[in-house]
């Protein structure tokens, strides 16, 4: 196998050139109303609602690399509006109706993100496409079942999600073994470095400073110190998702999970008339150490997973080289979900990571008292989970009470993670555990493996 890890982080630099250069750093001390830490599309999507609704505030991004550095210029490309966190966990200190607003307003993002970057410009290679996550065995397919059913329970219009059956399945892509597919409409394929890189280009047309190579050292109240300076604002936000666990005293708010892709050459038109996949779709699975592929524009497939999920002390990779056991591994998925793939070299691999909350579930606050704000934890749904994060972010630093403001992902308190050793004994046995579960589950164990529950409770997932 002929996979090879670039100095351009991931494939979707490689798309575009290369890495790009960086702008100027931080030089000196700056006083500003905001000041964003993060320059990904939490940070991104923050300051373009604020700029367009009050032109005259006064933003600077910091940002470690450059825009899109981190899990914005890295991940699979799922603009989905999804939500797959955990209903039940939100009630909790919420309401059934203000679950099922959140639902909808994820479900909105998708055109909202297509909207905003047609009438800017940008070109992300947006397609909107449906969703496939098949069931290649029975534990699989009652998995799809009982989502669906939980879906139609909280309101989920009969439109957004179907179960189709094999036969169908099928004809849309010839994945082996297929049991049937879960199939949400209205959701999109994206190139995830062009969204990104073209939504900094237009919040600093807008007027923001982007300030890169600028390490955040201190985020405290009102001010933000970094490797060039001292930002002083009245209003700081926390964007920094899965890097969140290296900026001092933040390190046990959110976990570092690792996710990681490969990319293949491009197929053949005879390979693609074997495979089908004419339609786009993204495609996923249903089992629990679940993988996350598009066909991209050029008639590449990229596919990802969690590789190695977590390493020790929430410490994160180096410019997205990942190991050859993982680009292996994701090899292995590709070649058992579609044969047809197994003579097809890979060309790219890498990684990044990305946060995760302590239960599992996405958050976004704002502190009125000392002016903190924070957006992130979205477990694998941050392209479109993000855009609704800077919307709510918006109102919470304007001070407006709105729909979005009263969501129940807004200001939850949530617990931290462990110390060391024990994340990481719990997140590597959670994996170790689903692998086994599902092992089980395709050598015909019909019902979810009991190893997976245990997994799940492990960790709270």
């Amino acid at each position: 196998m002929n996979a090879k890890v670039n100095g351009n982080i991931s494939f979707w630099y490689a798309d575009i050139g290369g890495a790009p250069e960086y702008r100027a750093p931080l030089a000196g001390d700056l006083q500003v109303d905001v000041c964003i830490v993060g320059a990904g599309y939490s940070g991104l999507w923050t300051a373009y609602y604020l700029k367009k609704a009050e032109p005259t505030i006064r933003i600077a991004i910091i940002e470690r690399e450059f825009a899109g550095f981190g899990a914005s210029g890295r991940n699979g490309g799922w603009l989905t509006g999804g939500f797959s966190w955990s209903r039940e966990k939100y009630l909790k200190t919420s309401d059934r109706g203000r679950v099922i607003d959140m639902q909808n307003c994820l479900r909105g993002t998708v055109d909202e993100v297509i909207s905003i970057a047609e009438a800017e410009g940008i070109d992300a290679d947006i397609k909107r496409v449906d969703a496939l996550a098949v069931a290649t065995n029975d534990a699989q397919l009652e998995r799809a079942k009982a989502r669906l059913e939980e879906a139609r329970q909280w309101d989920v219009p009969r439109e957004r999600l179907e179960l189709i059956g094999a036969a169908e399945a099928s004809t849309r892509i010839a994945v082996r073994d297929l049991k049937g597919a879960l199939v949400t409409h209205s959701v999109a394929r994206v190139q995830p470095a062009k969204l990104v890189r073209g939504l900094a280009c237009i919040v600093e047309k807008m007027g923001v400073a982007i300030y890169e190579k600028t390490a955040a050292t201190q985020v405290e109240k009102g001010k933000v110190t970094t490797t060039h300076g001292t930002v002083n604002a009245p209003v700081v936000i926390r964007a920094t998702e899965g890097f969140t666990a290296g900026i001092p005293g933040h390190e046990r708010v959110w976990l570092a999970l690792n996710s990681a892709l490969i990319v293949t050459e491009p197929l053949p038109n005879s390979l693609w008339d074997e495979i089908g996949w004419s339609g786009y779709e993204l495609l996923g699975d249903n089992s629990h150490a679940y993988c996350y592929a598009q066909r991209t524009r050029e008639g590449r497939i990229a596919m990802g997973g969690r590789g190695v999920p977590y390493r020790y002390g929430s410490r994160t990779d180096s410019r997205g080289q990942t190991q050859q056991a993982t680009i292996d591994q994701l090899r292995g998925i590709l070649s058992r979900l579609l044969p047809q793939t197994a003579a097809v070299a890979i060309e790219h691999a890498w990684c990044g990571v990305l946060g995760v909350p302590r239960d599992w579930c996405a958050t976004v606050g704002y502190d009125r008292a000392n002016g903190f704000g924070w957006a992130g934890g979205y477990v694998g749904l941050g392209v479109s989970t993000s855009n609704l994060a800077g919307q709510t972010l918006r109102d919470l630093i304007l001070g407006q009470d709105t729909k979005l403001t009263r969501l129940p992902w807004v200001n939850r308190p949530v617990r931290q993670w462990e110390p060391e050793p024990l994340r990481w004994l719990g997140v590597h046995s959670m994996y170790q555990l689903y692998h086994m579960a599902d092992r089980r589950e395709h050598a015909g164990l019909p019902r979810t493996s009991r190893l997976a529950v245990l997994a799940d409770k492990i960790t709270g997932h």
